[in-house]
């Protein structure tokens, strides 16, 4: 076989799993808060932002972390991933956003998930888009309504619309980081520089301590040429930025969905539930770093 051919991700070894190393085990939680915010975000839809949202949060509460996830999508597939009828709710993240007066703690739901709690999202946050343009420091309102939450929570995983709207742009803004899961697939690539350019673009007019936490591979197949070459060129683009930890294709996905609940519980000793605790891993090591 050709050098070339490997490269591209032929029959040689899989280009994912010679980039892995053993994962430290985080160390014990000292104390809560405050939180480290992260955004998943990916302007394409399909490519595994809830999925990862709930399971990664689920993964961090396992380590013993305090988790809020925002469900910060009007089609509110966070909450109904974690077993809440959206169309049910009276208050949501979208009363916080436009009504000054509205609680954050009357807001927020516990879910069946230990140590990780919810900000539920239905079809009203898809009116805040609107209603946010005319507001002064507009960009920063998703910015106020988590900042006195910060203290109780090691973690805030924020579930990005697949768009770069408004909505987006206040979870940027909110964010210590960018989480983006990238479908190990051609045209997902292809998506990935204009994502990178509104990142750039939020962290030199909005968020100067926004950093791109890291790229991580979805729905990746590695008995296939095509999801290996894109894997390859990935790591050629970002480099250390991608994760080594990767979520391979499975149909356990859509079975938590209908359970309403985390793979790790679902399926906990699936490779599924395996690879998100091994992101979580990931994601306290670097944190944990000087």
């Amino acid at each position: 076989m050709t050098t070339e051919k490997k490269r591209r991700g032929g029959m040689g070894e899989d280009p994912a799993k010679a980039r892995q190393r053993p994962l430290p085990d985080p160390r014990p939680v000292q104390a809560t808060g405050p939180a480290a915010v992260l955004a998943v975000c990916n302007q394409k839809g399909g490519v595994g932002k809830t999925t990862s949202t709930i399971n990664l949060g689920a993964a961090l509460a396992e380590f013993g972390r305090r988790v809020l996830l925002v469900d910060f999508d009007p089609q509110g597939a966070l909450s109904v991933g974690l077993g809440i009828a959206p169309h049910d709710l009276d208050l949501t993240v979208y009363n916080l956003l436009v009504d000054r007066a509205a609680s954050a703690q009357d807001v927020v739901l516990r879910t069946r998930v230990k140590n990780v709690d919810l900000l539920p999202a239905n079809i009203d946050l898809s009116a805040a888009e609107i209603q946010l343009v005319n507001e002064v420091a507009r960009e920063q309102t998703l910015e106020r309504v988590l900042r006195p939450l910060l203290p109780q929570y090691d973690y805030i995983l924020i579930d990005c619309q697949p768009s770069l709207g408004l909505l987006t742009v206040n979870a940027l803004t909110a964010a210590r980081g960018v989480l983006i899961p990238l479908e190990c697939e051609y045209f997902s690539l292809r998506g990935v520089a204009l994502l990178i350019d509104t990142v750039e673009k939020v962290r030199d007019r909005l968020n100067p301590d926004l950093e791109l936490e890291g790229i991580l591979a979805t729905m990746y197949d590695p008995r296939t040429i095509h999801a290996r070459e894109v894997f390859t060129r990935i790591v050629e683009a970002f480099g250390d930025t991608v994760f080594q930890t990767t979520i391979n294709r499975t149909v356990r996905f859509p079975e938590t969905t209908v359970a309403g609940e985390p793979i790790t519980s679902w399926a906990p000793t699936s490779p599924a539930a395996e690879a998100y605790r091994n992101l979580a891993r990931e994601i306290l090591a670097r944190d944990d770093q000087p």
